[in-house]
């Protein structure tokens, strides 16, 4: 298993979600996330064989955070679980998504910008290597004072693996137009 490393606020861009995390993870967080589905497996909280995965990586305040997600495939007795987490707060600072976001990071965003906060990028005409996709659209991030999301659309691309998933992705962050429309309108 491995596990993904997101910016703290990409955090708050998971209104609908929910999870468990666990504050001031150090070592190898693979092991953590094996601990911690073995210590809930004997707690009785995973039930039917069922076991956290996808887990995330954070950084916040200089503390490596985890985050085990509640997904739908992932059977948990709640009860056991928030009074584990209550009974290992002093352990491991364990929290919930849902109380970390407001409390820590200013509360939950709407997840996609609409279409008029997405700075226009002229990628259509461009070398199609997706790199020199990434450094375009990373650039015109900058350029408009989005530094952090160039940098969370950089990571995104980076754990998608994918050519296409990743121009979705760039497509999030930025209008993608054409080289030659950017041409025409500096013309005029």
């Amino acid at each position: 298993m491995s596990v993904k490393t997101i910016s703290a606020d990409s955090l708050r861009r998971m209104k609908d979600s929910d999870g468990l995390i666990l504050q001031g993870c150090g070592g190898n967080l693979d092991e953590w996330v094996d601990g911690i589905n073995e210590m809930l497996t004997k707690d009785g909280i995973l039930l039917d064989g069922t076991r956290f995965h996808d887990c995330s990586t954070f950084e916040q305040d200089g503390v490596t955070c985890l985050l085990f997600p509640f997904a739908e495939d992932v059977k948990l007795d709640m009860g056991r679980l928030a009074m584990w987490r209550l009974q290992t707060h002093g352990n491991f600072g364990g929290t919930w998504l849902s109380d970390y976001v407001p409390n820590r990071l200013g509360g939950f965003v709407e997840e996609a910008q609409p279409a008029s906060q997405k700075p226009d990028c002229p990628l259509i005409g461009q070398d199609g290597n997706i790199f020199n996709l990434i450094g375009v659209a990373a650039r015109t991030l900058r350029e408009n004072g989005m530094d952090q999301q160039a940098q969370e659309m950089r990571q995104r691309i980076t754990e998608s693996g994918d050519y296409y998933k990743a121009l979705g992705i760039i497509g999030e962050y930025v209008n993608i137009t054409s080289v030659d429309s950017g041409m025409e309108m500096e013309l005029q």
